[in-house]
């Protein structure tokens, strides 16, 4: 394997080994203090990280400076809203639900290409984006009343998610990875300053700032990662590690929260990381096929 590819599956590995560390932080602080605090510290922190690691190097006007900031507004407020219902979710859900939930976010991009990107969705791939649904019902189980009502919130959260990851990839060609990463951290920011003076708690003890101050370096640091991951491997290589991020969360929830996901979760679980699977096979063969000589717009089976 090249070491490019080998780098790309590195900074995979690193930032998923983030998340985890990331959302059970969050998880904790939540029944301490209230989720505006704690969302206005992610993207407070996270922006200090992207002021401290990359102003220096690049300078903050062009940190600052985006092609297409209307564009990078609206990603950047879909990030937010992700993770406001991502917290409330996981206040009231255990890790490895939220967790198995919001994979349906790349099932999500696929079914989303169709309108955004003007790509022609075959069959076998609508069939894994439903497979992939089937899965999320069976975790959070509707009718038998067992994952909290907050556990379809993560599934509003991949959806935000998913036309976040769009707009990323066509932000792309217009601006550089740090810029498109620091406006995540400046909208989330501004709004939330906004709104947190008026329910403010003061964090008490070490424990409870220390949480705080990592929650910007845990998600900034891991989002960038992904980023840069990427750009040294094709995809069909790089996500399925992605789904590693299963493994921590699991192992957190059980030794700080003493949640252990039943059988069913880890069905559900199976489905949605097997349709994602299929999806990035499917991805993988598109890519070695020539296309159809005359074709305007590609056909993703």
């Amino acid at each position: 394997m090249v070491p490019n590819v080998l780098r790309g599956i590195l900074y995979m590995s690193v930032a998923v080994s983030l998340f985890p560390l990331l959302n059970a932080a969050v998880k904790y602080l939540t029944t301490e203090l209230a989720i505006a605090v704690i969302i206005w510290f992610r993207y407070a922190t996270h922006l200090v990280f992207m002021v401290v690691g990359f102003g220096p190097q690049r300078g903050l006007q062009r940190l600052f400076t985006s092609a297409r900031p209307g564009t990078q507004i609206v990603r950047s407020v879909l990030l937010l809203v992700a993770t406001t219902l991502y917290v409330i979710a996981i206040s009231n859900v255990s890790l490895t639900t939220a967790a198995s939930i919001s994979f349906t976010s790349p099932l999500m991009v696929v079914a989303l290409s169709a309108p955004f990107l003007g790509e022609r969705v075959g069959a076998q791939r609508w069939f894994a984006v439903l497979a992939g649904f089937v899965g999320a019902l069976i975790i959070i189980r509707p009718t038998g009343g067992v994952t909290h009502w907050t556990g379809y919130l993560v599934l509003v959260t991949a959806a935000c998610y998913a036309i976040f990851q769009i707009m990323t990839r066509a932000l792309a060609a217009y601006d550089k990875a740090e810029t498109t990463n620091t406006y995540s951290a400046l909208v989330g920011f501004l709004v939330m300053s906004a709104i947190v003076p008026f329910i403010w708690e003061t964090p008490v003890g070490w424990l409870q700032w220390g949480l705080l101050l990592s929650l910007g370096l845990s998600g900034g640091f891991g989002h960038y990662l992904v980023v840069k991951a990427y750009q040294h491997g094709p995809a069909a290589v790089i996500a399925p590690f992605g789904y590693v991020q299963l493994v921590g969360a699991t192992g957190l929830g059980y030794i700080v929260f003493g949640d252990f996901p039943d059988e069913w979760t880890w069905l559900g679980a199976a489905i949605i990381i097997g349709s994602g699977l299929y999806v990035i096979y499917r991805e993988g063969v598109r890519g070695r096929s020539p296309a159809p000589s005359g074709s305007k717009c590609p056909t993703v089976d």
